[in-house]
């Protein structure tokens, strides 16, 4: 892999972003690639951790590309006018600068949509930081130190953003790392996290609907060519989390396209007359139906294990794409926001079933350690 070679632990970059879009937090690393069975059986017997193990990304698939580009037409209205509302949710809550803190990867391409919306839209000074959160292990404070002391950014204006919430780990981690970063730092700041969806009921966010957020259905060639974050053995106590830069993508980069056809849709939407709102929804809801969601997969599939499933459309994708899948659970088969999924689970040789009282449009189940 051609790659970036480990810069200073403060150093930034913006991986095939434009460098005013976004500062990545990481530090670039080599690291191997591993098999995807011998990871998924490494990480469920304990012996390392996901965070330490990359397996090997590729290109997609002409046919799953087509899938995407019929996926971004049907859903960039819906995500443009999400963008929209997100961003007057965090202009109403945040006075002066804003520093919106996006969770790389998945909340790195919303973090640079708003950072636009609220220049271009709200008048408001922001500037846009990826970090790392790793579940159970925390959110890279190193990082969070440089946004603070080295970029000098206002506590009281950092936002945390990520793409949607499945089961609502990493805002759980999200809270707990900032309130202990709280207490050893002697600072105030607001451990919420700010999402397109909240399928969880555990942030602001302006749906708590799985809609198809076309930027969940692709990999780095839609995340500034950059893998997600690592913690293993080459990231020093002073350096930021890991990350490999895949350069090698860049003819298949979509990064910034997918940035400029998203603004010129929010453009379209305000043009026409929307309103953003700055109300999130009401969290509760979303919250118990995840809940039963959870309760009920257990009790069908014998699952010991929450971290095996993975409800939403954005979560099912990621296991096809990443994990080493045991099954797909379809709402609804015919539904135009599940195309990607079935293309995948065609391609990986997935097994699939129809589940019609699924509250959700899609459920994947990684395979568990005994059946690996």
């Amino acid at each position: 892999m051609s790659i970036i070679r480990d810069p200073p632990a403060g150093d930034h970059f913006s991986g095939s972003y434009r460098p005013q879009d976004v500062h990545f937090l990481l530090k670039p690393i080599e690291l191997e690639p591993i098999d995807l069975t011998e990871k998924e059986r490494l990480i469920q017997s304990g012996q390392r951790h996901y965070s330490e193990m990359l397996s090997r990304e590729t290109l997609p698939s002409p046919r799953y590309l087509e899938v995407f580009h019929q996926a971004f037409v049907m859903g960039r209205r819906r995500m443009a006018q999400g963008l929209l509302d997100l961003a007057a949710i965090i202009a109403a809550r945040r006075a002066g600068e804003i520093t919106l803190v996006s969770l790389a990867r998945a909340g790195t391409p919303v973090g640079v949509v708003l950072k636009h919306v609220l220049d271009e839209v709200f008048g408001r000074d922001a500037v846009h930081y990826s970090i790392s959160i790793i579940r159970d292990r925390g959110i890279d404070r190193n990082a969070l130190c440089f946004i603070l002391d080295q970029a000098a950014r206002n506590p009281t204006g950092l936002a945390f953003v990520d793409g949607w919430t499945g089961k609502g780990v990493i805002a759980r981690e999200l809270s707990r790392g900032i309130r202990a970063f709280n207490q050893n730092q002697g600072v105030r700041l607001d451990p919420g996290l700010f999402a397109l969806t909240d399928l969880a009921g555990v942030g602001r966010a302006p749906s708590d609907e799985d809609y198809l957020i076309p930027s969940s259905i692709l990999n780095a060639t839609l995340s500034g060519l950059v893998s997600r974050s690592i913690l293993n053995e080459r990231i020093g106590p002073d350096d930021f989390h890991g990350c490999v830069h895949f350069s090698e993508f860049a003819p298949a980069d979509l990064s910034v396209w997918f940035v400029e056809e998203l603004l010129g849709e929010i453009r379209a939407r305000l043009d026409a007359g929307y309103a953003p709102n700055p109300n999130p929804v009401d969290p509760s809801e979303g919250r118990a139906r995840s809940a039963r969601l959870l309760a009920a997969i257990r009790a069908n599939f014998a699952i010991l294990d929450e971290n095996l499933i993975k409800p939403g459309i954005g979560e099912a994708t990621r296991v096809l794409l990443r994990r080493l899948p045991e099954r797909v659970i379809i709402r609804d088969p015919e539904a135009p926001e599940v195309a990607h999924l079935l293309q995948l689970a065609r391609e990986k040789g997935v097994r699939w079933q129809v589940d019609p009282s699924l509250p959700y449009h899609a459920v994947s189940l990684i395979k568990g350690i005994s059946d690996a």
